[in-house]
């Protein structure tokens, strides 16, 4: 039975790495390809590993294509995804809290709204959104990017509201006989055991807004205000596409992300199954 168990274990891990190797293939590939020559990079019989290393892919790639370097275009993703995602935590743990917790006249109504809105396919919004952002005179600026994060990212209100409706109800009695009211409640009680979920919404809202083309390529015309994921494609025009300055860049991009996975991993985890353990 030992060894049956022993070769058991030793073929699912196997199984797993190999499976793992299989998803992150693309990946290696793209970081591999970054230190290629493009005939190398193309072709059926290009080879997995550089023949040689070109490391001149990656000082070429952060000049850009102009004078504006991949600084700025980092400089840009930053402030978005940072802004974007500190007003999504802010808007999403109050909605959630108030939709959870608080009893107030048209609450499921909000409710059920929220939820429509998550059923609604992003190009269904692209055009109105543009109109509305246009007429204030804000196309060509961050703040359709980032303000509306600061309204609450339905996804994250769902989730934070099955984590909250975790917590047992007797740690909002216990805090009103203190003579606390709503607000601290939340500030107090409530928004410090959202820890876990929290931090998943950090991890993922950063992914997705530091990932996010369409809404720049819609909002952004301007080179200096280019993101890093328009500023990625410029690479590719009617002459061709510079195949390793693009991967180069591609790679440096996934950094940040890989950093912020690599930290809160164990958090992440955490806050994705603590909504579905109710205490």
């Amino acid at each position: 039975m030992r060894e049956r168990r022993i070769l058991r274990d030793v073929l699912y891990h196997l199984f797993v790495v190999a499976f793992g190797l299989l998803m992150i293939y693309p990946v290696i590939w793209m970081i591999l390809s970054s230190f290629k020559l493009k005939s190398e990079i193309l072709g059926a019989e290009a080879p997995f590993w550089p023949t040689k290393w070109i490391w001149q892919n990656y000082p070429d790639g952060w000049k850009g294509n102009g004078s504006i370097t991949f600084g700025t275009f980092f400089k840009n993703s930053a402030i978005v995804s940072v802004l974007g995602t500190l007003g999504t935590v802010i808007s999403s743990a109050m909605v959630s809290y108030a939709l959870a917790r608080v009893k107030f006249k048209g609450r499921q109504f909000w409710f059920t709204a929220m939820i429509m809105t998550m059923l609604l396919p992003g190009q269904v919004l692209m055009i109105p959104q543009y109109i509305i952002w246009n007429d204030l005179n804000l196309v060509g600026t961050f703040v359709p990017l980032i303000l509306p994060k600061f309204l609450g990212w339905p996804f994250f209100i769902y989730m934070m509201m099955q984590f909250i409706r975790g917590l047992p109800k007797e740690l909002d009695e216990a805090a009103m006989i203190d003579g606390c009211n709503k607000y601290t409640i939340f500030s107090r009680v409530i928004l410090p055991l959202l820890g876990p979920s929290i931090i998943t919404t950090v991890v993922i809202s950063f992914y997705w807004i530091w990932d996010d083309y369409m809404g720049p390529l819609l909002y952004l015309s301007k080179p200096e205000l280019k993101t890093v994921s328009l500023a990625i494609k410029g690479f590719a025009d009617a002459q061709g596409t510079n195949f390793g300055p693009m991967f180069a860049m591609s790679s440096l991009s996934l950094i940040p992300v890989f950093l912020l996975f690599l930290f809160f991993n164990r958090y992440l985890m955490d806050g994705v199954t603590a909504g579905s353990v109710k205490g």
